[in-house]
């Protein structure tokens, strides 16, 4: 499929470089990480969340988890995760379950995760289960501009989740 284009509109706008990097079909983030020979702290996760006031798009390095509780405590709402039919719905320019780790282009609110701050280089998926975005760290930051952050992931667990695990990533979500 390539990049989405809403998705590349937003970052050609930005002005800030990038790079699209082909790899073998994913399915979960695990596999996109493997598959990209980049690390799991570097691949940024998104997760969309809705409760009654809409959506919320949060977003984690892919070696840790959201604490949907702790993440709705900080936003003082009730979240759970979208389903799968709400997530196509809004990314229809994207392939199912390709979820893009940047929310403005389709104006969802984002935070992210505070394991994405510091880092030399991101990567997230561009719309496809073939393609994922590189980014230096602190450009991928600048995109997110005003996002609320914070702390609200913990380590995925070893016992739970492995990289080379054939369950999807939103298994270990809570």
């Amino acid at each position: 499929m390539g990049i989405a284009k809403r998705l590349e509109d937003f970052l050609d706008a930005s002005g800030l470089p990038y790079e699209v990097r082909a790899h073998p079909p994913s399915d979960y983030s695990a596999q996109t990480a493997r598959r990209s020979h980049i690390p799991l702290e570097q691949l940024a996760k998104p997760v969309l969340l809705a409760d009654e006031y809409g959506y919320v798009l949060a977003l984690v390095s892919a070696d840790r988890r959201i604490d949907v509780e702790r993440l709705g405590a900080h936003l003082h709402r009730e979240l759970e995760l979208a389903t799968e039919a709400e997530i196509d719905g809004l990314f229809r320019d994207c392939e199912p379950g390709a979820l893009p780790a940047l929310g403005t282009p389709w104006e969802i609110p984002t935070v992210y995760d505070d394991s994405l701050r510091g880092l030399r280089d991101v990567y997230f998926e561009a719309g496809g289960h073939g393609e994922v975005v590189e980014m230096r760290g602190g450009d991928y930051l600048e995109l997110l501009g005003s996002a609320l952050h914070g702390a609200f992931s913990e380590p995925a667990s070893a016992d739970r989740w492995r990289a080379d695990d054939p369950r999807p990533m939103s298994a270990s979500v809570r």
